[in-house]
């Protein structure tokens, strides 16, 4: 099993880092034996015993060595070896850290002599149920382990489970894995309790198996006969808990891993040691130093051979031992540290601390009586036990490890989410957390949003069917559509509406429930709920009502402006058009030529240049027609300054000062646009959720804090523009733009700041059309306040379009 091998090279790098750190144990290097169980009692017996017989020699307790006599053992991963391993060791008294699973144990005297790498089982199992109400999981199905640890999971969960209102549809046990000619009878009820779990109508099943079970659970979605009925039927979330971790064999490494896609499960709260990972690379360059151990390794998970004579006879590859153990699919090796690989290292630093405080304590005299440290230590070993309960640090991955009174962990879970691929990878994302504040309470956060789902599945339709028989009547003769049954607490049934995006299925109208079927994104429930539609595709268009209207109304205001236009080119010899700079009024009536025009890039199917030109040419044309009201009020007030005897202010009245405004005003707003499209520009979107029934084509603004800042800017301009034309509004001057500037302003300002909760309370296409006509409101309100009463008197009274100095009034 090659991911079985991690926990070997976990091993080995956490006795090379403690070896490397001369404050834990100076003087003293810590080695290691591996004894291989087979997950068999006879093995695990016989290797316990192999401990106290002489090197190459199985002569149980009986060792002239003292010297290679082991100081501590870690065992697992499951139950029954480390069960087994227990009932040899505790006679001993020799410490045990175990890890994976929590053994059975008969007597004190083994309870007092191990270590458990991880908390006690009651934390997960409230986990757990806080997990299932925290989605409303009430309507389940459950698969155990085949041995006694399985045995005592059902008894504590069924009774809390039962109390809290979360019902089993099933409980099936897993089938025994046994490496003998029976295994064939063992997949063959594997796969009558696969079926049993793919037949039901739940979508929750809740996995506490062990570590080896993993091995069966990846034959069966090829071998069941639900393999080849609709996809919908093999909607499930598996909810695996911390004992059942990801392995194979090494013929399974081309078989498909996505049933785990989307499926949860609890884990020993770790962090990463990223030290581990330059710990594997470096594999490749020792792999000629190391035994056959490694070798075989190599072999299996490269599906290669270091032998040329089994290289040609099975049509293998040779082995160059240059070869990466990160090219390889997670499925196959995972170079991150799994759940149990941080347990055998969090016990390897937990045996060195255990010594490095266990030597300290002994007295210098004492020690010298009795020789060396080392011996006394093989003297006295039962005492380690004392100081392994009591010993508290930090690993280098800055977790906290220490044990209770009752030699379990105190650490909490991390809730994964298992998000699998088509190249056989997967990955393990963190998605909540379950705290141990105390001994009774536990606190679990988890995030929905991280949480990757599986296609086709509801987390909402996992509810208690009603047990009446007048229910299943009712089903038989008419399935209720749309509806399912909860249970109420007696025999009497309540029907709720199928929530969220999802239809009834009729395929089980003989039993309690009907199954709610999600409909796919880009479809949505009929009234009756009983079909899933095809969502409209929808975005402003011209054949519609509102992009003809707004169309055409921007087509005839850029009409009107050319011909305004027309007129002040064709007069420009006169006083008025002469009058407040002539050149500003040419690129005035020119920039809300562009801003009605512009109206046309928000019109029509969105694309990538479309949506990148929306808002940033309406905010750079908007700056430069904005600019120029600014500098024309500015030219108003500095004309009539200048008419005061001495003033020194005429040398600043002139066509530079009007241009150098127009330019760096609309020149910070170039960099504003600049800015925004270089860091986040915006791009075309679909949404699927606003509206049920259709879905809409839309551009994403990439940056809404960039798009607001755009608006603040022009807003800033219009207020400044504001309030100089307002207090310049009774200036005497017959050619005086300052009042009818002051108009054009205040009606700019309203309509903007109508704008911004109007863009907030619509959805799609509406909010294209808001903005358009702010576009047309605005610029139309500058063109008739500021230019029509001067075109008025161009056109119909020249007989006013006379020079006129400017004058003060006479107090």
């Amino acid at each position: 099993m090659t991911p079985l091998y991690q926990q070997f090279l976990a091993l080995q790098f956490a006795i090379k880092e403690v070896n490397d750190a001369p404050h834990i144990l100076p003087n003293h290097t810590l080695g290691f034996h591996i004894y291989n169980s087979y997950f068999s009692s006879i093995w695990t017996y016989r290797a316990s015993l192999e401990l106290f017989s002489a090197q190459g020699r199985f002569t149980p307790n009986y060792s002239c060595d003292q010297q290679n006599r082991p100081i501590a053992i870690i065992g697992g991963p499951t139950s029954a070896v480390q069960a087994h391993m227990t009932t040899i060791l505790s006679l001993y008294k020799i410490p045990q850290l175990i890890y994976g699973s929590t053994p059975e144990m008969d007597t004190k005297t083994q309870a007092s002599v191990y270590q458990m790498m991880f908390p006690n089982v009651e934390h997960q199992y409230k986990g757990i149920l806080q997990l299932l109400l925290h989605f409303r999981w009430t309507w389940i199905g459950m698969v155990y382990t085949n041995n006694n640890y399985g045995e005592k999971f059902v008894q504590d969960m069924a009774p809390m489970f039962s109390q809290n209102g979360i019902c089993f549809a099933f409980s099936e046990r897993f089938p025994a894995i046994t490496y003998s000619n029976n295994i064939l009878s063992s997949v063959e009820a594997g796969i009558e309790m696969y079926n049993v779990v793919m037949g039901s109508n739940v979508n929750i099943v809740m996995v506490f198996c062990e570590i080896a079970d993993m091995i069966l659970l990846r034959m069966l979605p090829g071998l069941s006969q639900y393999e080849e009925k609709p996809l919908w039927r093999r909607v499930k979330v598996w909810v695996l808990t911390t004992q059942m971790d990801f392995t194979s064999l090494p013929f399974q490494r081309t078989e498909e891993i996505d049933f785990l896609h989307g499926a949860l499960s609890f884990s020993i709260h770790s962090k990463e040691v990223v030290s581990f990972q330059r710990f594997l690379l470096m594999r490749n360059s020792a792999l000629e130093k190391e035994g056959s151990f490694m070798r075989l390794f190599w072999e299996n998970a490269f599906d290669c051979s270091f032998s040329r004579s089994i290289m040609d006879e099975e049509d293998r590859t040779i082995c160059t031992g240059e070869e990466e153990l990160d090219s390889l699919p997670t499925s196959v090796f995972e170079m991150d540290m799994t759940g149990h690989s941080y347990s055998i290292y969090n016990a390897v630093s937990a045996v060195a601390h255990t010594l490095h405080g266990f030597q300290s304590s002994l007295p210098k005299r004492r020690t010298e009586e009795c020789g060396n440290k080392q011996s006394l230590l093989k003297q006295q070993l039962w005492k380690l036990n004392y100081f392994m309960r009591r010993v508290s640090f930090n690993n280098s991955a800055g977790d906290k490890i220490s044990f209770n009174q009752y030699g379990e962990l105190e650490v909490g879970f991390d809730i994964i989410n298992w998000v699998t691929f088509p190249n056989q990878s997967f990955l393990r994302v963190r998605v909540g957390r379950l705290d141990l504040m105390d001994s009774q309470e536990e606190t679990l956060t988890i995030d929905k949003d991280d949480i990757v789902w599986p296609r086709r599945f509801n987390q909402w339709c996992n509810f208690i069917p009603s047990p009446s028989n007048d229910v299943i009547l009712q089903y038989k003769l008419r399935p209720i559509t749309g509806f399912r049954t909860i249970f109420t607490g007696d025999l009497e049934s309540s029907s709720s509406p199928a929530v969220l995006n999802v239809v009834a299925n009729h395929q089980h109208e003989f039993q309690y429930m009907e199954d709610c079927v999600e409909c796919p994104e880009d479809k949505y429930p009929n009234k009756d709920q009983d079909l899933c539609l095809s969502k409209m595709i929808t975005f402003l268009i011209y054949e519609e009502f509102w992009g003809s209207v707004l169309a055409s109304s921007a087509l005839f205001c850029s009409f009107v402006t050319a011909v305004v236009l027309g007129i002040f080119i064709k007069h420009l010899d006169t006083p008025l058009v002469k009058a407040n700079n002539r050149n500003l009024t040419y690129i005035l009536l020119v920039a809300l030529l562009l801003s009605f025009l512009c109206a046309f890039l928000f019109i029509g199917q969105p694309s990538k240049m479309t949506c990148l030109l929306r808002q940033t040419t309406f905010g750079v044309i908007f700056s430069v027609a904005i600019s120029c009201v600014l500098a024309k009020t500015i030219i108003v007030v500095l004309a009539f300054m200048a008419t005061k005897p001495g003033s020194k202010v005429t040398k600043w009245v002139g066509k530079r000062l009007a241009m150098a405004i127009v330019f760096c005003c609309s020149f910070i707003q170039v960099m504003i646009c600049t800015t925004w499209v270089t860091t986040s520009p915006p791009f075309p979107d679909v949404d699927m959720n606003s509206k049920k029934e259709e879905i809409i084509l839309e551009c994403n603004e990439g940056s809404v804090f960039m798009f607001y800042c755009v608006l603040g800017y022009l807003g800033f301009l219009a207020i400044i523009s504001f309030t100089l034309a307002f207090l310049a509004r009774k200036l005497p001057n017959t050619f005086n733009e300052a009042k009818h500037i002051t108009f054009s302003m205040l009606t700019f300002c309203c309509v903007w700041v109508s704008f911004v909760p109007t863009y907030l309370s619509t959805k799609g296409k509406y909010m294209v059309a808001v903005e358009i006509f702010s576009i047309i409101a605005s610029s139309a309100a500058l063109l008739i306040c500021i230019f029509s009463p001067k075109s008025f008197i161009i056109v119909f009274r020249p007989d006013l379009n006379k020079k006129m100095q400017p004058t003060r009034k006479k107090q």
